[in-house]
């Protein structure tokens, strides 16, 4: 009987804790949701492009916050890409030529080269006289990067990544509020989407097409399949591409897709290959050694043993310098950095599944 009466007494007291815990709950969310952070404008994505767009907004007088989910600010131009893919430089003006010519003035002080003298340097994105510096280090752009941030007062938070299935609230088809993955919520009047992804823009139910349009789509000629103008990074020697050579039944190798590109100008959904783009040094006593992936499979680059066996013996990788010693390794030749294939899931992949293929590709 005693044991009875406990039970039931245990049985309520839970119920009653836990109808105060729901009601604490339900004043948190409240308090969280009419507490808000507010701004004038709400930048998500710290890639070059997003810190251009939230500077300007603060030098116009705007409240600004930028958010960017890694640690680090600038994206691809602080990320290893440090060789300016440009053509004509009197194009290049307003927040970014001030971005190149911080990093001229950079430069500029012999206490930048710490490797090798600047006179020692050569580039060819580089003429005599010029105020502005096009190829640079990754860290350098970074700094220059958070320095503008800094100067024009916009308020930067690391850490945070939008709630993929909560994370957009509109209200007469205009975005009001975004929320974190933590929380964290944060109302404007103007967001900007300056991700590579564009998970804030999809999200916010912006139309969008991922992979190559056809050519029937818009009444084009350059669209989708063009394996007439695939020219670059092919094989040029005949590799066999079974796991036993000669042996069909036995399966492709990793990294050959069965079947064919496709037909001339049809569309698909497959997406330019993902690339790390990697600073390297030839002096030895700035380098770190390569850590052996923890989930390393010889196979997976046995294409590449075969193709060094037919005879192709020349670079596998486009080193371009960079000041001290250092260089933008990027993909070269038919076997190299980019993950073909790996691309093709990613834009609309949750974070799991990205993460996952990253780790697939180091």
């Amino acid at each position: 009987m005693n044991t009875g009466i406990s039970t039931r007494f245990s049985c309520g007291a839970r119920r009653f804790r836990l109808t105060l815990v729901t009601v604490k709950l339900a004043v948190l969310l409240q308090v969280a949701v009419a507490a808000a952070e507010s701004h004038d404008i709400v930048v998500y994505g710290g890639t070059a492009g997003g810190v251009a767009a939230a500077v300007q907004g603060a030098r116009m007088g705007k409240s600004v916050v930028l958010i960017e989910p890694s640690l680090h600010l600038g994206g691809m131009t602080s990320g290893g890409l440090g060789a300016t893919d440009i053509g004509n430089k009197s194009a290049i003006g307003g927040i970014a030529r001030e971005f190149y010519r911080r990093l001229g003035q950079h430069y500029a002080k012999p206490s930048s080269w710490t490797f090798q003298k600047r006179e020692q340097y050569q580039s060819g994105r580089q003429q005599q006289g010029e105020l502005e510096m096009w190829t640079f280090e990754p860290r350098v752009a970074e700094a220059q990067l958070r320095s503008m941030a800094a100067e024009a007062g916009v308020k930067v938070l690391h850490g945070q990544r939008l709630d993929l299935q909560r994370g957009v609230r509109k209200q007469g088809g205009q975005i009001r509020e975004i929320m974190m993955e933590s929380g964290l919520t944060l109302a404007g009047r103007v967001f900007i989407d300056a991700t590579y992804e564009g998970d804030l823009l999809a999200k916010a139910g912006v139309s969008y097409h991922v992979g190559r349009e056809a050519n029937a789509v818009f009444g084009e000629t350059l669209n989708g399949v063009q394996t007439a103008n695939a020219v670059k990074h092919q094989f040029n020697q005949p590799v066999d591409p079974f796991v036993i050579p000669g042996n069909p039944p036995s399966g492709l190798l990793p990294g050959i897709h069965a079947g064919t590109p496709g037909r001339e100008g049809d569309g698909d959904r497959r997406v330019q290959a993902y690339n790390f783009r990697m600073c390297l040094t030839d002096a030895p006593e700035n380098r770190i050694p390569f850590p052996r992936p923890q989930c390393y499979d010889p196979r997976r680059y046995e294409l590449l043993r075969r193709y060094i066996e037919a005879g192709v013996f020349d670079a596998f990788c486009s080193n371009i310098p960079m000041p001290n010693r250092k260089s933008d390794c990027n993909n070269c030749g038919a076997f190299s950095t980019d993950f073909i294939g790996g691309s093709y899931d990613y834009p609309e992949a949750n974070y799991a599944r990205r993460e996952e293929i990253v780790r697939e590709h180091v």
